[in-house]
């Protein structure tokens, strides 16, 4: 299915996975089963469960243009529009702060690109953290099943050398050395909040 942006330019959207496939992935808990996004909504629902936090992902509005009909029962979208361009995947309050933070995965072994973000993503980030808000990404290298969060002061480092001859994209040294590795658990799956304590609540502001 194809997906475009307010500029008419195409994004094509990963299809679901099937409810056979699904059970096959869950079964398999070493395999970690779930993607990225289901084993972060899988935390955020736990976190909820358990009164820790409330966070959810942030739903885009679509303006859909074409749909299909194979069956009287189901429906299929074959075209859509973003109505607008969208900011960051996930926000929500944790501790009495606002929380806001964009998670991206990448098959990329060495590095992790900058394509993978627009600039009115990284503008909205910005205004995050200058209203005291607590902003990060989460990374996941596909090809050596690691997760990372990294602290978007980063980001924008990279993001605004990119432009200047920098580098196009961020070393995965950079993240072995400057992010955070987050083990993979049960429940929660991602415990990113156990990080945030650390960055936003214990550590001493200097």
């Amino acid at each position: 299915m194809n997906f475009r942006y307010p500029n008419r330019k195409s994004r094509t959207v990963q299809q679901p996975i099937s409810p056979s496939s699904r059970l096959k992935l869950n079964n398999s808990y070493a395999n970690r089963g779930m993607t990225f996004e289901e084993d972060i909504n899988h935390t955020n629902a736990h976190y909820l469960q358990i009164g820790k936090s409330v966070i959810h992902k942030k739903p885009t509005p679509v303006q859909i243009v074409s749909v299909d009909y194979p069956k009287r029962s189901a429906a299929v979208i074959k075209e859509a529009y973003f109505k607008q361009a969208s900011t960051t995947d996930y926000n929500g309050v944790y501790r009495g702060r606002y929380i806001d933070f964009e998670a991206k995965e990448t098959r990329n072994k060495t590095s992790f690109p900058l394509t993978n973000f627009h600039q009115h993503q990284i503008d909205h980030m910005r205004r995050v953290i200058e209203q005291d808000g607590i902003c990060f990404i989460l990374v996941r290298f596909k090809a050596s099943q690691e997760d990372y969060l990294m602290e978007v002061p980063h980001l924008f480092y990279f993001w605004d050398q990119k432009d200047n001859g920098g580098r196009k994209s961020i070393p995965k040294t950079y993240f072995e050395e400057n992010a955070h590795l987050i083990q993979l658990g049960y429940n929660p799956r991602i415990d990113y909040l156990k990080i945030v304590d650390e960055l936003f609540f214990l550590r001493p502001k200097g």
